[in-house]
């Protein structure tokens, strides 16, 4: 049976467009920073995952959700890649 990325805890790290513009850390501690172009640090919040599914909730109350299939991260009509 296939875990799920909330058992593997395989969702930490760095999570990118495939432009590099849009930049996730997932940080240990269900934090995150987000960067979009040369704007580091342009969002930061917290996240939940529950089995393949992460909610966001960014520190001035935005919420947002994606879902994590196959190694690809889809949130918010985006996809993003994990970084090695």
């Amino acid at each position: 049976m296939n875990k799920t990325i909330e058992e593997t805890k395989e969702y930490i790290g760095m999570w990118a467009t495939e432009d590099g513009y849009v930049r996730h850390e997932l940080l240990p501690g269900n934090r995150y920073d987000e960067a979009r172009g040369s704007r580091e640090s342009a969002y930061q919040g917290s996240y939940i995952v529950s089995g393949n599914h992460i909610d966001y909730k960014d520190d001035t109350g935005f919420t947002a959700d994606g879902e994590f299939k196959e190694g690809i991260l889809y949130h918010g009509g985006m996809i993003l890649y994990k970084e090695n």
